[in-house]
Protein backbone atom coordinates (compact mmCIF):
# COMPACT_ATOMS: atom_id res chain seq x y z
CA UNK A 1 0.00 0.00 0.00
CA UNK A 2 1.40 3.48 -1.03
CA UNK A 3 2.34 5.77 1.81
CA UNK A 4 3.70 9.28 1.77
CA UNK A 5 7.20 9.74 2.33
CA UNK A 6 9.54 12.37 4.06
CA UNK A 7 9.41 14.51 1.22
CA UNK A 8 5.69 14.32 0.90
CA UNK A 9 5.56 12.04 -2.53
CA UNK A 10 4.14 8.57 -2.62
CA UNK A 11 6.30 5.80 -2.13
CA UNK A 12 4.89 2.11 -2.72
CA UNK A 13 6.05 -0.49 0.31
CA UNK A 14 10.01 -0.74 -1.17
CA UNK A 15 10.39 3.20 -0.52
CA UNK A 16 10.46 3.95 -4.44
CA UNK A 17 8.31 6.93 -5.26
CA UNK A 18 5.09 6.77 -7.40
CA UNK A 19 4.99 9.66 -9.14
CA UNK A 20 6.25 8.28 -12.65
CA UNK A 21 4.38 8.69 -15.27
CA UNK A 22 2.34 6.04 -16.38
CA UNK A 23 2.49 6.83 -20.24
CA UNK A 24 6.85 6.45 -20.28
CA UNK A 25 6.21 3.10 -18.25
CA UNK A 26 3.87 2.34 -21.02
CA UNK A 27 6.43 3.56 -23.79
CA UNK A 28 9.44 1.44 -21.64
CA UNK A 29 7.69 -1.68 -22.71
CA UNK A 30 8.30 -0.86 -26.32
CA UNK A 31 12.17 0.15 -26.05
CA UNK A 32 14.44 -2.76 -27.83
CA UNK A 33 16.55 -5.15 -25.73
CA UNK A 34 19.95 -3.57 -27.46
CA UNK A 35 18.83 0.21 -26.78
CA UNK A 36 18.17 -1.07 -22.99
CA UNK A 37 21.64 -3.07 -22.73
CA UNK A 38 23.28 0.91 -24.22
CA UNK A 39 21.19 2.55 -22.06
CA UNK A 40 22.65 0.43 -18.42
CA UNK A 41 25.50 0.96 -16.94
CA UNK A 42 27.45 -0.95 -14.43
CA UNK A 43 30.64 0.42 -11.66
CA UNK A 44 32.26 -1.67 -9.12
CA UNK A 45 34.19 -0.54 -6.48
CA UNK A 46 36.21 -1.75 -3.15
CA UNK A 47 36.26 -0.65 0.20
CA UNK A 48 40.10 -0.64 0.20
CA UNK A 49 42.73 -0.42 -2.28
CA UNK A 50 45.43 -3.25 -0.49
CA UNK A 51 44.47 -5.67 1.66
CA UNK A 52 46.11 -8.68 2.97
CA UNK A 53 46.00 -12.14 1.71
CA UNK A 54 42.46 -13.56 3.25
CA UNK A 55 40.53 -10.19 3.98
CA UNK A 56 37.38 -9.87 3.26
CA UNK A 57 36.88 -6.99 0.46
CA UNK A 58 33.59 -5.62 0.56
CA UNK A 59 31.82 -4.90 -3.06
CA UNK A 60 29.62 -2.31 -4.20
CA UNK A 61 28.28 -2.63 -7.32
CA UNK A 62 25.82 0.34 -8.80
CA UNK A 63 23.82 -0.87 -11.77
CA UNK A 64 21.86 2.77 -13.63
CA UNK A 65 19.44 3.00 -15.70
CA UNK A 66 20.49 6.12 -17.78
CA UNK A 67 17.30 6.42 -20.04
CA UNK A 68 14.59 8.58 -19.18
CA UNK A 69 12.57 5.76 -19.43
CA UNK A 70 11.31 2.57 -17.29
CA UNK A 71 13.35 -0.18 -18.64
CA UNK A 72 13.33 -4.21 -18.66
CA UNK A 73 16.55 -6.08 -19.32
CA UNK A 74 16.08 -9.32 -19.71
CA UNK A 75 18.43 -12.24 -18.91
CA UNK A 76 18.65 -15.50 -20.21
CA UNK A 77 18.68 -17.81 -16.72
CA UNK A 78 17.75 -16.66 -13.08
CA UNK A 79 21.07 -14.79 -12.72
CA UNK A 80 20.56 -11.31 -12.71
CA UNK A 81 23.94 -10.14 -12.15
CA UNK A 82 27.64 -11.25 -11.11
CA UNK A 83 31.21 -10.25 -9.96
CA UNK A 84 34.19 -12.26 -10.21
CA UNK A 85 37.78 -11.90 -8.86
CA UNK A 86 40.34 -12.39 -11.71
CA UNK A 87 37.73 -13.36 -14.05
CA UNK A 88 36.73 -16.24 -12.24
CA UNK A 89 33.14 -15.79 -11.32
CA UNK A 90 32.26 -15.46 -7.55
CA UNK A 91 36.57 -16.64 -7.13
CA UNK A 92 35.80 -19.32 -7.65
CA UNK A 93 36.66 -22.80 -9.97
CA UNK A 94 32.62 -24.36 -9.28
CA UNK A 95 30.54 -24.59 -12.36
CA UNK A 96 27.46 -23.16 -11.30
CA UNK A 97 24.44 -24.47 -13.36
CA UNK A 98 21.24 -22.16 -13.64
CA UNK A 99 18.10 -23.28 -14.84
CA UNK A 100 17.49 -21.97 -18.39
CA UNK A 101 14.50 -20.02 -17.43
CA UNK A 102 14.78 -16.64 -18.48
CA UNK A 103 14.67 -13.72 -15.54
CA UNK A 104 14.24 -9.81 -15.93
CA UNK A 105 15.89 -6.83 -14.45
CA UNK A 106 13.47 -3.64 -14.17
CA UNK A 107 14.59 -0.33 -13.86
CA UNK A 108 12.48 2.76 -13.55
CA UNK A 109 13.89 6.01 -15.62
CA UNK A 110 16.95 7.27 -14.78
CA UNK A 111 17.08 4.77 -11.20
CA UNK A 112 20.49 3.47 -9.76
CA UNK A 113 20.54 0.25 -8.14
CA UNK A 114 23.38 -0.16 -5.33
CA UNK A 115 24.31 -4.33 -4.03
CA UNK A 116 26.77 -5.14 -2.51
CA UNK A 117 28.70 -8.39 -2.02
CA UNK A 118 32.13 -9.59 0.27
CA UNK A 119 34.46 -11.57 -0.73
CA UNK A 120 35.58 -13.26 2.42
CA UNK A 121 39.14 -12.79 -0.02
CA UNK A 122 39.80 -16.34 -0.54
CA UNK A 123 39.46 -18.67 -3.91
CA UNK A 124 37.36 -21.63 -3.75
CA UNK A 125 39.16 -24.68 -5.13
CA UNK A 126 36.36 -27.75 -5.75
CA UNK A 127 38.28 -31.01 -5.32
CA UNK A 128 37.65 -33.62 -7.87
CA UNK A 129 37.62 -37.57 -7.61
CA UNK A 130 40.11 -37.72 -4.14
CA UNK A 131 40.94 -34.45 -3.72
CA UNK A 132 38.84 -32.22 -1.21
CA UNK A 133 37.51 -28.52 -1.66
CA UNK A 134 39.84 -26.12 -0.65
CA UNK A 135 39.71 -22.03 0.02
CA UNK A 136 43.32 -20.71 -1.23
CA UNK A 137 44.71 -17.25 -0.22
CA UNK A 138 45.19 -15.24 -3.53
CA UNK A 139 49.09 -14.61 -4.83
CA UNK A 140 50.36 -11.13 -3.51
CA UNK A 141 50.06 -8.55 -6.49
CA UNK A 142 47.17 -6.77 -8.15
CA UNK A 143 44.19 -9.14 -8.70
CA UNK A 144 41.37 -7.31 -10.63
CA UNK A 145 37.51 -7.60 -9.13
CA UNK A 146 34.70 -7.12 -11.51
CA UNK A 147 30.42 -7.19 -11.87
CA UNK A 148 28.54 -7.44 -14.71
CA UNK A 149 24.94 -7.96 -15.77
CA UNK A 150 24.15 -11.97 -16.49
CA UNK A 151 23.50 -11.02 -20.42
CA UNK A 152 24.59 -13.17 -23.47
CA UNK A 153 27.01 -11.61 -25.53
CA UNK A 154 28.02 -7.85 -24.79
CA UNK A 155 26.93 -6.53 -21.73
CA UNK A 156 27.47 -3.95 -19.01
CA UNK A 157 30.45 -4.37 -16.94
CA UNK A 158 32.83 -2.72 -15.09
CA UNK A 159 36.31 -3.55 -13.04
CA UNK A 160 38.59 -2.04 -10.31
CA UNK A 161 41.80 -3.50 -9.04
CA UNK A 162 42.88 -3.91 -5.65
CA UNK A 163 46.33 -5.05 -4.32
CA UNK A 164 47.43 -8.20 -1.98
CA UNK A 165 50.17 -7.66 0.14
CA UNK A 166 51.87 -9.63 2.85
Amino acid sequence: MPTDGPDGRRQDRYGFDETESRVAAALGKFVPQAVVRRGLSVTVRTDREVYAPGDPVELTVAIENRLPLPVSVATPTRRLWGWAVDGELEASDERIYLPESPSELSFRGGERKVLTQTWNGLFKRVGDGDAETRWVEPDPGVHEVGAHLALDGDRPADTTTIRIER
